[in-house]
């Protein structure tokens, strides 16, 4: 039986989701691509909170460049975010995705922003 690209993904994020959980102190980082755009949530799974989030659509991000160099404001700007959170450490959780391209632009926009993953 042949997957989807969808629900292959699908696949693929629980498995990463039956290793990692995010903490109050240590919060899962969850990334969704769209096409179009890129979204990043600062998660608790214990409580069941997003204690932190930021995408390429808000006004704060140029949409004036690529969207590699869009992940890496929005983890620049999730990074600043989480900072005003007194949340300094997170558990990096790829959604599935390759760690390539946008994902890992986000991934070291975050890490320069002072967020360790």
């Amino acid at each position: 039986m042949q997957f989807s690209k969808r629900n292959r993904r699908k696949r693929i994020h629980w498995r990463i989701r039956n290793k990692i959980t995010g903490t109050p102190e240590r919060p899962r980082l969850n990334i969704y691509r769209s096409n179009k755009y890129i979204y990043a949530q600062l998660i608790d799974d214990i409580q069941g909170h997003t204690l932190a989030s930021a995408s390429s659509r808000e006004d704060s991000v140029s949409m004036d460049v690529n969207k590699s160099e869009q992940s890496k404001q929005v983890g620049k700007l999730l990074a600043e975010r989480a900072k005003a959170a007194n949340i300094d450490k997170a558990v990096f959780d790829r959604g599935g995705y390759l760690y390539h391209g946008r994902v890992k632009a986000l991934a070291e926009g975050a890490r320069e922003g002072g967020l360790q993953l």
